[in-house]
């Protein structure tokens, strides 16, 4: 099965919570049936993304990192790449990539938690994020990576104070189902 068949057999299973992230699915979708290309950067339309937002649930906490393009406190994530199975595979890459935690972390089951479309500069369009979170093992250490400014741990109830509100609903969002 190809990347991109996973992506459209994911996302036919997303419920979502809500009839925006339910309509939200269908555009995601339909951009997979207009374009093959649409789990790859080079697609101008726009194109799928996989992140994870890590979490340690034993201390009331979650991992931000502070973006080095957009100097924004956000989830880790990022393309998907040619390697990459499954969109799970993409998201839990780039959450062991730029968090440094390589041994225990792993998604939280179910599937993804939620999605999120957002505009990016040209010459594409738009990020159709596919949002999973990540349980980390307790007390476990992050390291920062190449792609971050900064890599820190924000108790819960801090994330509104430092990130925009994706990155609140995705918090909300994986409280809901821990």
């Amino acid at each position: 099965m190809s990347l991109h068949e996973d992506a459209v057999l994911t996302l036919k299973g997303y419920e979502g919570v809500d009839g925006e992230q339910r309509a939200l699915r269908d555009v995601y979708l339909e951009h997979l049936a207009a374009h093959p290309d649409g789990m790859y950067k080079p697609c101008r339309a726009g194109h799928v993304t996989g992140s994870a937002l890590v979490v340690d649930p034993s201390r009331g906490r979650v991992l931000l990192t502070l973006h080095r393009k957009l100097g924004m406190w956000l989830q880790m994530g990022g393309h998907c790449e040619p390697g990459d199975a499954t969109l799970e595979a993409a998201a839990l890459r780039e959450a062991v990539e730029e968090s440094g935690i390589g041994s225990g972390l792993a998604l939280l089951p179910g599937g993804p938690v939620r999605l999120d479309r957002h505009p990016i500069p040209a010459p594409c369009n738009w990020h159709l994020d596919v949002q999973y979170a990540a349980l980390a093992p307790a007390g476990v250490e992050a390291e920062i990576s190449d792609e971050s400014l900064d890599l820190r741990w924000f108790p819960y109830a801090e994330v509104g104070a430092v990130a925009d509100t994706s990155v609140v609903r995705l918090v909300e969002a994986t409280l809901a189902r821990l």
